[in-house]
């Protein structure tokens, strides 16, 4: 098949969905087919265009056999609800015309957020006379307002008609966890257009790995502690605020240690955190290379999924997978209706903490602490559940046989279909 992947992050970025989409997209080349994808320049988390593209409208290059065709956005480091009105705008606008410039594809596999590229997407769509498998990783604006990122009334139901427009306009939607599907269907989204494919791990690369003569551990002087790491995005929906209160709730043991691995900025902010708790046992770092991802997880005796008790049910943060993969204990500061506490307690990979609660995330840590064997079995629980529920191999098998599904399907009407050789370009 020809598949057109129209992701609003791929890679060089390094977290969220920019690693799935990368992942997938390079494995279904593997398997034969053809790829393109169609995304922006490289901004995040920075939310600064990577050196290389900067002052670009358009670029194409190729990575891995996958075709990867970029479009100018426009990106502001401390976005304002209008920043991010012309970002979204942007790249809608531009992208659209990026997409038109080569092969027809089969399908469209279209990942939101953001909501408004499904207004190109459904252009396209009926260009081609080509499905759309709509991949929802949150769903908006229910998840923005929830947290207080969208307040604007009327930007709300500019929002709620896109959403629903995306909806309508999918002919099946893949969905990451079933809190998703309840959602979707309480809003009138027929149970046949759904399907739930969780995100992913690559188990061959994330894996359980030594912590004796560990690099990271020795670099950031860990060597010897019990560590306790939280790595990812550091946003509003985090709070990584309890973090270090239980951290310097945790002060007197000199053995238990944290690190923090985010973007820099974020960091910057959390060290003033640190200073005014006088939590000096933990160490703020910067992200590090992808290539040394396996290696700085296996530097921790506990990995660390942290939100605020306000995000919405149905939330799903990617780094669950990846903390069950890596073989190592994990408690989730989440709340305990939530799609990432039930997919942690399923794996039995990990303890559930109440969010927002430093004292219960110093005393889960503690206990872990003096119970290096429950940790250590957490940890293999965890790993056995991602390699059976989570694996790669599993979603690329998942979304190739659902691709070949949606693809022959009739999807429009017969006076809107083109006679296109597909063998051309």
């Amino acid at each position: 098949m020809r598949v057109l992947i129209y992701s609003y992050n791929y890679h060089p970025e390094p977290i969220g969905i920019a690693p799935l989409m990368t992942e997938l997209a390079e494995g279904l080349v593997r398997r034969g087919h053809q790829v393109r994808v169609i995304t922006g320049m490289p901004n995040y988390p920075q939310r600064q265009i990577y050196e290389g593209y900067r002052g670009k409208l358009y670029t194409t290059e190729e990575r891995n056999g996958v075709t990867i065709q970029r479009s100018y956005m426009w990106v502001k480091p401390k976005p304002s609800l209008i920043d991010r009105v012309l970002l979204d705008s942007s790249f809608m606008f531009t992208s659209f015309f990026q997409a038109l410039r080569g092969w027809r594809p089969d399908i469209i596999l279209l990942t939101v957020p953001p909501l408004p590229v499904c207004v190109p997407a459904a252009l396209l769509s009926w260009l081609h006379n080509c499905p759309i498998v709509l991949n929802v990783q949150d769903i908006l604006p229910e998840a923005a307002v929830h947290v207080g990122l969208l307040k604007n009334k009327t930007m709300i139901r500019v929002f709620e008609a896109l959403e629903k427009f995306a909806y309508r306009t999918a002919h099946t939607i893949s969905v990451i966890a079933d809190g998703f599907v309840e959602n979707l269907e309480n809003k009138g989204v027929p149970s046949s257009k759904l399907t739930c494919i969780p995100n992913w791990v690559d188990t061959s690369f994330i894996r359980p790995m030594s912590k004796e003569d560990n690099a990271f551990r020795i670099e950031h002087g860990l060597d010897g502690k019990f560590v306790v790491l939280y790595s990812g995005n550091i946003a509003l929906t985090q709070g990584l605020e309890t973090v270090i209160e239980a951290a310097a709730r945790l002060g007197d043991v000199p053995e238990i240690a944290f690190a923090i691995v985010g973007e820099p900025k974020a960091i910057a902010k959390l060290k003033q955190h640190c200073e005014i708790h006088g939590a000096d046992n933990v160490k703020l770092l910067p992200f590090q290379p992808r290539e040394k991802l396996p290696e700085m997880l296996a530097a921790a005796d506990v990995g660390l999924i942290v939100q605020k008790r306000n995000v919405v049910s149905f939330n799903m943060p990617s780094k669950t997978q990846v903390l069950l993969a890596s073989g190592r204990a994990v408690i989730a500061s989440v709340p305990s209706t939530g799609s990432a506490a039930k997919a942690i307690e399923k794996s039995h990979g990990g303890v559930v903490v109440e969010p927002e609660n430093p004292e219960a995330l110093a005393n889960q840590i503690l206990e872990l602490y003096h119970n290096p064997e429950f940790a250590a079995r957490l940890g293999r629980q965890g790993r056995q559940y991602a390699i059976e529920r989570y694996s790669f191999e599993q979603a690329l098998t998942h979304y190739e046989a659902l691709f070949e599904k949606v693809a022959n399907l009739p999807n429009v009407k017969p006076a809107y279909r083109f006679s296109v050789d597909k063998s051309s370009s």
